[in-house]
């Protein structure tokens, strides 16, 4: 078998608009939302210095069914310029930028072949290997039928099979539930690799045949942390080898700052600003959550002084422009005794037994609200973590200040 080199690229959410992002200066908005484009640089300018053998992009190219105008343009360039340097482009559209929606048309260079709504293939010859490639677009946005049913079987001989789909594992539900297919399903087909898109978290469900999600190329909130970025794959002889490829512009993570032993603004200041610092030094621009941690006697006293909120607002007032804290926390004191009235313990030992539901139904007030929809994702078992810390240590505070 002839060693293919070809990358492999999903989720790409061009002008993604970053809904729920509060507190931010227009100009570090601004940046924000340029960050997807920033990231498509990178993926195509990679593309252009290595040339590939070809390219899989798999769904969601566009944030939006309308395709922005602008998203559509710079698609176009950079498809342009993979055009220049002799790159073919595989690509289908998923289920946010899916056929039925309505946009200003743009007609993509030769080099770039577009997936309808049937399950089709591509045949292209690499070095004398035959390479079929086949993939589907969404026709509209909910796609709740098993589409891996309708893709043809692998062929015994010496022709590699790569199957492009944007959908999710049957039972998952961290993402909505498009295309559902199993494992066993696609390894059934016989396909030499499975490239596929939807799921924003870059894993590696199998490696012979290899079955991958690479991502999103940019994340888009706070559940989305850690580098972004694609596949650089190398095909041979049924192994694949997987080079990852970062491509953030802007990192979303979470850090710890510990507070032991410190009592003075200054200090604490000063703490959150070398944590700060590694992640810039390791990341570039980021967007944290701090979290204030071994919080003691000392500490909590300082803390106590001024709320999570003015904490907050002068940190961000002290550190450099690429860097935002979205979120601090003030971790429970753990080595401070507390002297907890009847009422309070009842409230904590109430807390930790309730289950995710219990919490769900504990929040449905805000999550309901027609006004904070559009600044909400969807509750996970992050965000009722965080909500029981933070409930937990306001309780703490409360009571260390009656002790």
């Amino acid at each position: 078998m002839t060693s293919i080199r070809f990358i492999h690229t999903a989720d790409l959410h061009l002008d993604s608009p970053f809904k729920g992002m509060t507190g931010l200066s227009a100009q570090r908005l601004n940046m924000l939302r340029e960050s997807t484009f920033q990231a498509f640089e990178k993926l195509i300018d990679h593309a252009v210095n290595t040339v590939p053998h070809f390219m899989l992009i798999v769904g969601d190219i566009y944030d939006g069914e309308d395709r922005s105008l602008r998203a559509q343009m710079k698609f176009h360039e950079g498809m342009e310029k993979l055009h220049q340097a002799g790159i073919p482009v595989y690509l289908s559209y998923g289920n946010h930028d899916h056929l039925a929606g309505k946009w200003t048309r743009f007609n993509l260079p030769p080099n770039v072949h577009e997936f309808d709504g049937n399950i089709g293939e591509a045949h292209l010859h690499i070095d004398g290997q035959a390479v079929v490639i086949h993939g589907f677009s969404y026709k509209e946005r909910h796609i709740r039928q098993a589409m891996i049913e309708q893709f043809p079987q692998g062929s015994n001989d010496d022709v590699v099979h790569i199957g492009m789909l944007h959908g999710s594992l049957a039972g998952d539900v961290s993402h909505d539930v498009y295309a559902p297919f199993t494992k066993e399903q696609l390894l059934q087909k016989q396909y030499h690799y499975w490239a596929l898109g939807h799921i924003h978290l870059r894993q590696v469900l199998q490696t012979e045949p290899a079955i991958v999600y690479p991502g999103n190329i940019q994340g888009r909130h706070r559940n989305e942390r850690g580098l972004k970025g694609f596949y650089e794959v190398t095909l041979s002889n049924r192994e694949a080898e997987l080079e990852f490829i970062s491509t953030s512009a802007t990192v979303f993570e979470r850090a710890e700052v510990s507070c032991a032993n410190i009592g003075h603004a200054n200090e604490w200041l000063q703490a959150c600003k070398d944590v700060i610092a590694t992640y810039q030094m390791k990341y570039g621009p980021c967007i944290l959550e701090l979290t204030m941690t071994d919080v003691d006697e000392s500490s909590l006293e300082l803390f106590n002084q001024s709320t999570p909120e003015q904490w907050l607002a002068v940190l961000q007032e002290n550190i450099s422009d690429d860097m935002w804290v979205q979120k601090l926390t003030i971790s429970e004191p753990k080595s401070i005794e507390l002297h907890a009235t009847a009422l309070t313990q009842a409230v904590l030992t109430t807390m930790n037994n309730w289950t995710k539901e219990d919490w769900k139904d504990v929040l449905k007030d805000v999550y309901q609200h027609t006004s904070a929809i559009k600044y909400l994702d969807v509750l996970t078992e992050d965000d009722v973590i965080e909500v029981k810390t933070a409930a937990t240590a306001l309780l703490s505070r409360e009571m260390a200040e009656t002790k």
